[in-house]
């Protein structure tokens, strides 16, 4: 199958048929094919260290260079996560702000200071808007599950799984994703939210809840 040979840069079954169509085989058009390929791929700029003297500067040169660049502090992240695991700051990845709930020792003070400078110049900390930019803007979350109506695993588990698929992947594309086998033998999908029974080309929605159906 010709989609496996760009499995490692996640073209799904249906992105690489539509490809096919338009170009034809990729022999002697590889150029071609490299460009419709990396179209359907997001780029983003994550700008890292901008909690630095001097990063207002080259953030700009960048901005003027490349798009989609955004301004991130992974230092600012790391110190938001630890804090938050440690139940010292109420956090939630990509907002603007923190709330502490506990008193800091002064090293941690300090280190939050850093992170209350980097919010209150950049917004936030840029690291979950990298990734919406670059996993959301092209892309929707799928949850699979083996109860439709229960939306669990085969062992009860509630929405133990959720897989990232490109906009106008198909139910196939799904069961691919889940596993080859399961595409190669795939019957049918169930909707979760209505128990409506889809075919292989039914085009997944953001935050769809599936139930695949295939033969032994």
């Amino acid at each position: 199958m010709l989609v496996n040979a760009f499995t490692g840069l996640g073209v799904s079954p249906s992105q690489a048929e539509g490809i096919l169509n338009k170009l034809g085989y990729p022999e002697g058009k590889e150029g071609d094919w490299a460009r419709e390929i990396l179209g359907t791929r997001v780029r983003v700029v994550a700008a890292n260290k901008v909690d630095v003297e001097g990063a207002e500067d080259w953030v700009k040169e960048l901005q003027k260079r490349f798009e989609n660049v955004v301004p991130t502090s992974a230092l600012a992240e790391l110190i938001l996560r630890r804090a938050a695991r440690g139940g010292y700051v109420k956090y939630v990845p990509g907002d603007g702000d923190f709330e502490v709930l506990k008193p800091l020792t002064e090293e941690q003070r300090k280190a939050l200071e850093l992170v209350r400078r980097v919010l209150e110049r950049w917004g936030s900390t840029g690291v979950q808007e990298a990734i919406n930019r670059a996993v959301l803007s092209r892309n929707i979350v799928v949850f699979p599950v083996a109860d439709e109506n229960r939306w669990t695993d085969g062992e009860g588990n509630v929405l133990p799984d959720a897989l990232v698929l490109p906009k106008g992947s198909t139910a196939l594309d799904l069961a691919y994703a889940i596993h080859t086998d399961i595409g190669k033998k795939f019957i049918a999908a169930v909707d979760g939210r209505t128990k409506r029974r889809v075919g292989k080309d039914y085009e997944l929605k953001h935050l769809d809840v599936i139930r695949i159906v295939a033969g032994r």
